[in-house]
């Protein structure tokens, strides 16, 4: 089979087409024939060597990618029998796990990891789903704020800021989010209570609409140690990078894995729910040939995207 992928760690053009030993589906496995395969930050991130740490054992070529859509062509012994070869699906996948990430004709991933695919949707935006919206998702979680509640949200135009925006409101959250002037109508329709001007001043800004502070904040823009101002004396950061913090003033900083979330098929199955039911709106920036995986990430390293980049590999 034809995969995207890489020897050695670099610049995008370090980006190659791969002919690869087509993969078997094991115990508990499904194979997927990839027709679209969304470009995520993390994937130039594994390109430039920021995953290497997690895969020490794990030896070239690399395959990026984390979010598949396609078609279940076959089945492993005990695979789920919500399954059937044939099906248009979804599937969360870890690139650095044994057979690779999502950048390939074919992939095998737990059964546990694959949801179908909303209804109404085309392959391209399919892909854009689970990695993003599981991602808002486990920061609410970690948020845990009650109905009722309100919370904070940087980084509201960006693709995980969005669906953070789009659950808040689902789960009955006010919503204080940031937009530059060019995007707060994006934000608005995401349907945020309340948008303030981003940038360094945010934690200001949203103090100002919330003088005690809010009770959680997901810090979709990166900003760390300047959003916590932001943040009521023992409230809850959700940071997407890793920081661990400290925070001062009793705030608890809770860095969110996505990988928490590959296999949870519940929680999988309900965003793609919410997408058919119109909760969560997938966006496409660009769907460009496999082939031209390198000027995707080239896209993805120069910001400003407003969705996903996503490579073709029908």
């Amino acid at each position: 089979m034809k995969a995207v992928g890489f020897h050695d760690f670099g610049d995008p053009d370090v980006l190659r087409v791969l002919e690869l030993p087509e993969p078997q589906a094991g115990p508990g496995e499904v194979r997927i024939r990839v027709h679209a395969a969304a470009v995520n930050p993390t994937d130039v991130l594994l390109r430039t060597g920021g995953h290497a740490v997690r895969m020490p054992d794990q030896r070239p070529p690399f395959v990026p990618g984390m979010d598949a859509a396609g078609v279940i062509d076959q089945l492993g012994p005990g695979a789920d029998g919500r399954l059937a070869v044939g099906q248009r699906v979804l599937a969360m996948v870890l690139f650095t796990g044994p057979h690779g990430g999502a950048y390939a004709e074919q992939v095998v991933v737990p059964a546990a990891s694959v949801v179908p695919a909303p209804d109404g949707f085309g392959f391209p935006a399919a892909s854009t789903l689970l990695m993003n919206a599981m991602t808002a998702r486990l920061a609410l979680d970690a948020l845990a704020i009650p109905p009722g509640g309100t919370v904070a949200v940087t980084g509201a135009a960006g693709a995980v800021g969005g669906y953070a925006v789009e659950l808040a409101k689902a789960d009955g959250l006010t919503v204080i989010a940031d937009a530059a002037p060019h995007d707060i109508d994006r934000v608005r329709r995401f349907g945020a209570d309340h948008i303030v001007e981003r940038g360094r001043d945010v934690a200001a800004r949203i103090r100002a609409l919330a003088p005690d502070g809010v009770t959680g904040l997901v810090d979709g823009s990166m900003q760390t140690i300047e959003a916590v101002p932001a943040i009521a004396d023992g409230g809850t950061l959700a940071e997407l990078r890793g920081w661990p913090g400290p925070a001062e003033r009793g705030v608890r900083v809770c860095p969110v894995m996505v990988t928490d979330g590959i296999t949870d098929t519940e929680a999988l199955n309900t965003l793609r729910h919410q997408a058919e039911d119109g909760t969560l709106t997938l966006h496409v920036a660009d769907v460009l040939p496999a082939t031209e995986a390198a000027r995707a990430h080239r896209m993805v390293e120069a910001g400003g995207l407003r969705g996903r980049v996503v490579l073709d590999f029908s």
